[in-house]
């Protein structure tokens, strides 16, 4: 049987990659470039343990005279650790020149992903700092992160609420900090009673009756009962929504899923509504589909509605959802046969054309031994002239396969050129952009972008799970492998 491969991925983006940057710079310098990102990277001298900073022009813009470190914070911000000197075991925050933001001094940080927040601590206390060396929220006992947007700082024996300008944003005092997630946290006040909370500290509802183990569907809340280990819902008022009865309670999106006796509820956040199901458990793909689940003993699926309507009966081997060109579409296999239907459940292909891979916009079919990208949005097949076979169990997120003249290539899946076919082989590696190409037994590495990251002269390669290594004679070059993103593979 064939093996399908669906292959869900950004298009490939022009341009030049970080990672072929830093080994243009590495060659330009003639010294070790890493970590280079959007226009910077670091450079360490071996010998003296010295380190700098390096713009995306070659230029050292700036150079530590001492041993030391120096990572990417943020930006044009960096943190310098020094590792000798008179500064020895202290930490600075600086700008791609080395201007001393936050000087050089013995203190400990931590920082909020993507946030020009920076919490700095020294000699058990705490403030705050911007990525200018501002200083936001002055020393305290301690702060700590609430959200992406709020801090908890600690004066006496109590927490209250800042946000990121340093504002503190309620008189409202508590016994601990708290974490937020979407603006809410829920306090438990005492048995079966609390009350939920938005970010600036204002009460959004108090609990009386139950016992919340869940506010993340909010108003809607799922409650335990821990003496019985069961799980039931309620809304913001404490109406009852489902009984505590259910053995599991999941939120999604859409829907928190309740299982018991091995059979799963849902109930409709939209709805309103609880709907049992005679399943063991479903996930949903659109529009109030949902295929059901599979395992060793019900190893064959269906496609229901919330109301347990049967749409594809219990006979497939593999459906999922997908989306190309901003459609849903749904994906079924049984046995041999492989279908594509839209949101009216219509077959989207013509007869005789067999699926070979899906990619974000364009479908790979063939037919009568040649294939085309096909397009769902306008019907279109367009063959892709030359290409002669896909390479078997691929799972790179390109199109790889041999021309008439049987030299390998890749194309994308609209069916534009992106490595020309010159190659004798090529091999990838799962997860990773980089791979081997292979031309009179010599081998080189390139992405996907055609970048030539190694040229096609290594007499091997080894790989590991950081990257690959080529060797010729006693030259060796290393290729860090850099992680493919937005990517969903489905064998």
């Amino acid at each position: 049987m064939k093996k399908l491969i669906f292959v869900l991925f950004s298009s490939v983006c022009l341009g030049q990659t970080d990672q072929y940057k830093q080994i243009l710079l590495t060659k330009k310098l003639g010294k070790e470039v890493r970590s280079y990102t959007k226009g910077y990277g670091m450079i360490t001298d071996a010998k003296t343990g010295t380190s700098g900073i390096v713009d995306s022009l070659g230029n050292i813009t700036f150079n530590y005279p001492f041993k030391s470190e120096i990572s990417r914070l943020w930006k044009d911000r960096f943190i310098l650790k020094v590792k000798s000197g008179n500064s020895t075991g202290k930490t600075a925050l600086i700008d791609e020149k080395g201007k001393e933001l936050i000087p050089l001094d013995s203190f400990r940080f931590r920082t909020w992903e993507n946030k020009d927040r920076l919490i700095y601590t020294k000699q058990g206390r705490e403030c705050v700092y911007d990525f200018n060396g501002k200083e936001i929220i002055p020393f305290s006992e301690k702060i700590e992160f609430g959200s992406e947007n709020r801090f908890f700082v600690k004066k006496g024996d109590v927490w209250m609420i800042y946000d990121f300008d340093g504002k503190q944003v309620s008189d409202r005092t508590f016994s601990t900090d708290l974490r937020f997630y979407k603006g809410r946290t829920y306090i438990s006040t005492g048995e079966n009673s609390g009350e939920i909370i938005d970010n600036n500290g204002k009460t959004l509802t108090v609990i009386n009756n139950h016992n919340v183990d869940n506010i993340n569907a909010f108003p809607f809340l799922v409650t335990l009962d821990a003496s019985k280990n069961r799980y039931g819902i309620i809304d913001e008022k404490e109406n009852l929504i489902a009984d505590e009865i259910y053995d599991q309670a999941f939120v999604g999106r859409e829907y928190i899923y309740l299982t018991k006796d091995d059979k799963v509820s849902l109930f409709s956040k939209k709805e309103k509504m609880v709907y049992h199901l005679d399943y063991h458990y479903v996930n949903p793909i659109f529009n109030g589909l949902f295929k059901t689940s599979q395992d060793q003993y019900n190893p064959k699926a269906a496609v229901v509605r919330l109301t347990g309507e049967i749409v594809f009966p219990k006979e497939y081997d593999r459906i999922e959802g997908l989306t190309i060109a901003g459609e849903k579409y749904i994906y079924l296999r049984k046995n041999d046969e492989e279908t594509i239907v839209d949101k009216n459940l219509k077959n989207i292909l013509k007869e005789d054309y067999e699926i070979e891979k899906i990619f974000p916009n364009t479908i790979i079919v063939s037919k009568d031994n040649a294939y085309y990208s096909f397009s769902p949005k306008d019907g279109q097949y367009i063959e892709l002239k030359g290409f002669k076979e896909i390479k078997p169990l691929e799972m790179y997120p390109m199109l790889i396969g041999k021309n008439v003249d049987n030299f390998y290539g890749i194309l994308s899946g609209e069916g534009k050129e992106i490595v020309p076919f010159i190659y004798d082989d090529i091999i990838t590696f799962s997860g990773a952009n980089e791979f081997i190409v292979k031309k009179d037994n010599k081998y080189g590495v390139t992405n996907h972008k055609n970048e030539p990251l190694a040229e096609v002269i290594f007499d091997r390669y080894i790989q590991d799970k950081k990257g690959i290594k080529l060797v010729k004679g006693k030259e060796l070059q290393f290729i860090y492998f850099s992680e493919q993103n937005e990517r969903n593979f489905i064998e």
